[in-house]
């Protein structure tokens, strides 16, 4: 039987996480032409300074207290409509400029219906970090209101005993945005948002942006990516999802500031859960997908944009895991082959968490897999959100076990650590 540690530290859905966000007239719902938003400004504008600094202090009153920075958000966003309606700000004080920013934020609780669904990946800073120890970064699935789905982080240390240290979490939380949007429509993708220059990691949140993510951006599988020619960049899978259809997208960064968020193409992309591997094999890049919604599938490109369908290399075989199969984040390599983690479910929807080991020459041959669950939903962990699920969308090797961090009812994230010559032992 493999000996899972689990961490004590549970990572839970706050209702009192908010952000302020940009105020986007022009994307309400039924549209809207720029003549609202010139409204909005002259009534502003028209103001007398007394009124204009009553109406300020009524709005930071409310709301300083609850961001960070408030007032060089409101200036932020001012700028942004100044550029958009060519106003001359020499003529406008800062009251006023405050003001007419936060007329188009308002504030929004990202994380108050669930936390859930975890990717780990080295921390792109590992400088200090004693022998054995390791700087990790995860990403969230955060769901707020309205069930939107966004991309949250939290950063951390796991030291070589295999304890977990998370990083503060800052009180108060930032948007990553696009830089001077056309506030007319909503933009198409590929888009690129950029996280606030004074903003920690574990306090920036990344929303959906264009027409195809309007409703969610759902369970980002990060991946540490080595590039042939030395470099190393961090890529992550998500779905788009926009109230009745979805799409693949690649996520790319290199150093967490700004984030490229690109639409995916091939037959592959119409699905959820791509999951990349860590580096091309051969001279192809390589991914795992579901294209059925039942089994997985290797697929292979000359782009990490575009996947065509694949060939199935794993089904449903054992009880746990009959209805169908799909994966838990991208392959892990090792020396004995590409460890991938993968999810089951079974009888009355429970998930369960297991693995397959796959030829590290030719992932198309699986070695093993597991016969039994790694992890199952019971007892405490069934109740949530949507009760007897666990999942995860990535864990990270570290020494000779993997660190596991994983969704609990689509309510809380948990954490485990998995020995791997156990976990390969157990294959069959």
């Amino acid at each position: 039987m493999l000996d899972i540690v689990t961490h004590r530290l549970r990572l839970h859905a706050d209702p009192s996480r908010v952000v302020v966000r940009p105020f986007h007239i022009g994307w309400a719902p039924g549209g809207a032409s720029s003549g609202r938003t010139e409204r909005l400004v002259g009534e502003v504008l028209e103001l007398s300074p007394q009124e204009t600094r009553e109406e300020l202090e009524v709005v930071l009153k409310d709301f300083e207290a609850r961001h960070w920075q408030t007032r060089r958000v409101f200036m932020t966003r001012y700028d942004e409509i100044e550029q958009m309606m060519a106003l001359d700000g020499r003529d406008i004080g800062d009251e006023k400029r405050q003001l007419i920013g936060a007329y188009f934020c308002h504030e929004y609780s990202y994380a108050a219906a669930a936390l859930m669904n975890p990717s780990a990946v080295p921390h792109y800073d590992q400088s200090g970090m004693p022998k054995g120890s390791m700087r990790i970064l995860m990403s969230l699935r955060a769901v707020g209101e309205g069930h939107i789905s966004s991309v949250a982080f939290r950063e951390g240390i796991i030291t070589a005993n295999n304890e977990l240290k998370l990083a503060p979490e800052p009180p108060f939380a930032t948007a990553a945005d696009m830089r001077g949007p056309d506030e007319a429509e909503v933009p198409e993708g590929p888009v690129t948002v950029h996280r606030h220059r004074d903003s920690t990691l574990s306090g920036t949140v990344i929303f959906p942006i264009t027409a195809a993510q309007s409703k969610g951006l759902e369970d980002l599988r990060l991946v540490q990516f080595h590039h042939d020619d030395g470099s190393v960049e961090w890529l992550g899978t998500y779905t788009a999802y926009n109230g009745s259809q979805i799409q693949s997208e690649l996520l790319r960064t290199t150093d967490f500031r700004g984030f490229d968020l690109i639409p995916m193409t091939g037959p592959a992309a119409r699905n959820k859960g791509i999951a990349l591997f860590p580096r091309k094999v051969g001279d192809r890049y390589l991914a795992i997908g579901r294209q059925d919604g039942e089994n997985l599938f290797l697929l292979d490109s000359d782009r990490l944009t575009h996947w065509e369908e694949g060939v199935r290399i794993l089904q449903p075989h054992y009880p746990w895991e009959l209805v169908q199969i799909g994966n838990c984040g991208p392959p892990i390599e090792l020396d004995e082959g590409w460890l991938l983690l993968t999810h089951g479910v079974g009888a009355m929807r429970k998930y369960s968490i297991g693995a397959a080991l796959l030829d590290k020459d030719d992932p198309s041959k699986v070695l093993g897999r597991s016969v039994h669950p790694i992890l199952a939903a019971a007892d405490q962990d069934r109740e949530g959100y949507v009760p007897n699920v666990v999942y995860s969308c990535g864990a990270i090797r570290h020494g000779d076990c993997l660190f596991l961090p994983y969704g609990v009812a689509d309510s809380s994230v948990a954490f485990a650590f998995v020995p791997i010559k156990g976990l390969l032992e157990s294959m069959a």
